[in-house]
């Protein structure tokens, strides 16, 4: 079985459902995302962890006088990131079936295309294919938001306009800095001119290149992640977003983002990223510090999840930016971790409104633990994942991360742990004030329905499963997390050693 149908079968179904008409759509989806979800599973089952390169590799030309591939592959980057997207997307389309959608045909069309896109990009080895696909990211999602976003038609357009702004000019500027990583490798090495990620591996720019092709890499992915202060169209666009996509948006979207950063940024431009550690480190620590002050702040149970998300993706980006082993691999199981409990949170979101008559203000809800206690037992769990209580995967992730850090930069480690002890007020504050307290007269307490749970007791199951054996994770990242530093270590060894020889010197 080849990574081809893995990433088309999701666009196959939706096209299937447009064909076959709304009533089967939204089944039919559900099943394409489980039968996804099932080959994602025979992937991560048959990878060989601790193997060096790539696994079940698909490499045909696709554009040879552009040197352009139609390269797939799996590895330790991306083999549980790819399995963590087919299951919230599966999820995800569970979640939106509880609901009646306008047209849901084109709905579903939009989220599998949303689906074959983020698969896509998780395993393409190809510049110029991943770019492609990160591209395509975007179009689903400016159609969910602005044809069945929440709110008035006013907020969906002006969430839907920031959105794609931002994110157009992000990816803009990435592809021209792809193109030009190709380009300027043929000509400084004298070589054909090639986009496979492996192949430019071999073929380092010079520094003045690096810097500001890092630079463009960098605003796209930071834009899309999103992180302080390139998070503007965060408020809107979350606000407008409808729940469902919303849930995969956060969980999953926002990671190809940060495994860009580990599939091209480390590996091709090694020296630049030594360059700017210090630089990204400060980004990642201003979106720990604002993402926790902002959830804190937040009167609205969608924002705080909204903001505690740009608290947590700063955290990967430190773990990245630590430039060592064991940053990346608490990165990368944080990345896996944040996905888990996003999701759920969302969908707790539209179940607390429906409680209140539609409303995700924070003063509307309250009150309902005792008389839904199965809800407020799941709540609780989901939010103690969320502020990495001790035990859980999030605790793993964070703590790896910190490590990473604290043998890098120790004084960014020190500020960054004070956004651990800030997702513990607002993770508890959003719990408690939603879940006791004086019951609101608006709301009606109910307990969750077996619908409902299809939804919640997986996604749950598998946090407390995590959170018992990490290692499932780390041990399938190591090898090629090891890799993925090896040539950012030797250039920040080589500057110390010139340091220190300069230091020496009479």
């Amino acid at each position: 079985m080849t990574l081809s149908i893995l990433i088309w079968l999701p666009l196959v179904v939706a096209v299937l459902g447009v064909i076959l008409g709304g009533k089967i759509a939204p089944k039919l989806t559900v099943l394409g995302t489980l039968v996804t979800l099932g080959i994602a599973i025979s992937f991560v089952v048959r990878f060989k962890s601790g193997e060096d390169g790539l696994q079940f590799v698909t490499n045909e030309a696709w554009i040879s006088e552009l040197g352009i591939s139609y390269k797939l592959g799996v590895d330790g980057l991306n083999v549980v990131l790819i399995l963590l997207a087919a299951f919230l997307f599966s999820l995800s389309a569970i979640f939106a079936n509880l609901r009646e959608w306008e047209r849901p045909q084109l709905f579903y069309f939009w989220f599998g295309i949303a689906q074959t896109a983020v698969l896509g990009a998780f395993v393409a080895q190809d510049l110029i294919l991943f770019v492609a696909f990160f591209d395509l990211m975007l179009i689903p999602f400016y159609f969910l938001t602005g044809i069945w976003g929440s709110g008035d038609r006013e907020t969906r357009v002006r969430g839907t306009q920031k959105l794609v702004i931002y994110t157009l000019v992000g990816s803009l500027l990435m592809l021209v800095a792809a193109i030009a990583t190709g380009v300027l490798a043929a000509e400084q090495h004298d070589t054909d001119i090639t986009y496979s990620i492996s192949a430019l591996q071999q073929l380092p720019l010079s520094d003045g290149s690096q810097n500001w092709i890092f630079l463009c890499f960098a605003a796209a992915f930071l834009v899309k992640m999103p992180a302080f202060p390139l998070h503007g169209w965060l408020p809107d666009g979350y606000k407008a977003m409808p729940l469902p996509a919303l849930g995969v948006f956060s969980g999953v979207l926002s990671k190809v983002a940060a495994y860009g950063f580990l599939r091209i940024v480390l590996p091709v431009f090694p020296d630049a990223s030594v360059h700017f550690q210090e630089l990204l480190l400060l980004i990642a620590l201003g979106s720990i510090l604002y993402g926790s002050v902002m959830a804190f702040s937040a009167q609205n149970v969608r924002m705080v999840v909204a903001f505690s998300s740009v608290a947590q993706m700063g955290f990967i980006t430190l773990g990245i930016f630590a430039l060592n082993e064991d940053g990346v691999q608490g990165a990368l199981l944080q990345m896996v971790n944040h996905g888990l409990v996003t999701v759920p949170l969302f969908f707790i979101v539209g179940l607390l409104a429906a409680r209140a008559g539609g409303s995700e203000e924070i003063r509307d809800l309250g009150g309902i633990a005792f008389r839904a206690p199965v809800l407020a037992t799941l709540f609780l769990i989901v939010s103690l994942a969320t502020l990495a209580m001790p035990g859980s995967a999030n605790f793993a992730g964070e703590f790896l991360i910190l490590l990473g850090v604290f043998k890098a930069k120790v004084a960014f480690a020190f500020f960054a742990s004070i956004g651990v002890a800030l997702a513990a007020v607002y993770a508890l504050r959003a719990f408690i004030k939603a879940m006791h307290n004086r019951v609101n007269p608006g709301v009606d307490s109910r307990e969750v329905t077996f619908r409902d749970l299809a939804v919640l007791i997986p996604s749950v199951v598998v946090i407390l499963a995590l959170a018992l054996y990490p290692q499932f994770g780390l041990e399938k990242t190591e090898t090629t997390a090891k890799e993925t530093v090896a040539q950012v270590q030797a250039k920040t060894g080589q500057l110390t050693a010139d340091k220190t020889s300069e230091e020496h010197q009479p």
